[in-house]
């Protein structure tokens, strides 16, 4: 069992941001976890077309969800931070049709399905709060595909570094307009589908222009608004408000 880890409470901090938890909710997704692992960098989770008994909860380091073409080209959905699940649809899918692999050193636990189905069996607050993550996940995509679709590249860059910044906050990850972000520019080409010399441009023009700087893994955001503006950003897909789910 986690306990006190700071990784299962990351991710109780993302429910909480979202809803109160009772103390018997919190030890229920606590004890829940049957087992915790350790993946180095550039290693896969979950592949396409696996069959799942359990789903995975990230509790350090980042993952990406991600599909790929037959001659390695890789688009990146979804970047994952300490707290998110990163296959709770697994539950009900059984069978992943993406696949997960990590970026950077990580620590995650597991979860067997069988203590999901008792979870959501005896708690259905919490099982609301577990659906509420898989469309949280679904809101993300949605906006990742809006960018790749009609955001320039800057704006495409501007974008899923103010998403990041939001959803580190929740967590405890990021604050005063600084975070860690260990992805390379190649990550970075995947997540926005662009070039890593197209991306190199970007981060420059953005350094350039008095929005923010991204050199070794830190980001530093100089002027919140101007970023926010610069890439259309509108956090409501990320549904930061406390309310009864």
């Amino acid at each position: 069992m986690p306990g006190n880890d700071p990784g299962m409470e990351r991710a109780l901090d993302k429910l909480r941001a979202r809803d109160l938890l009772s103390p018997e909710e919190e030890e229920a997704l606590r004890t829940s976890v049957t087992e915790i692992r350790e993946l180095g960098a550039g290693k896969s989770v979950v592949r396409t077309g696996s069959v799942v008994q359990h789903s995975t909860l990230l509790l350090d380091g980042l993952c990406c969800r991600y599909k790929d073409l037959s001659d390695g080209q890789r688009q990146i959905m979804e970047v994952h931070v300490g707290g998110d699940f990163l296959d709770l649809h697994g539950f009900l899918l059984k069978q992943l049709d993406h696949s997960v692999a990590t970026l950077t050193p990580v620590r995650f636990a597991m979860v067997p399905h069988e203590r999901l189905r008792e979870l959501t069996e005896t708690h259905p607050h919490l099982a609301r709060m577990l659906w509420f993550s898989t469309l949280l996940d679904a809101a993300i995509h949605r906006e990742r595909i809006l960018s790749i679709g009609r955001r320039d590249a800057m704006a495409r860059i501007a974008h899923l570094l103010c998403e990041m910044y939001l959803r580190l906050e929740v967590v405890g990850l990021a604050s005063d307009y600084r975070y860690r972000l260990p992805m390379t520019q190649a990550d970075l080409a995947d997540a926005n589908g662009l070039t890593s010399v197209h991306v190199n441009r970007m981060l420059k023009k953005l350094r350039d222009e008095g929005l923010v700087t991204f050199r070794g893994s830190e980001v530093i955001i100089h002027d919140w608004e101007a970023l926010q503006r610069r890439a259309e950003f509108d956090p409501v897909y990320l549904h930061l408000d406390k309310r009864p789910r």
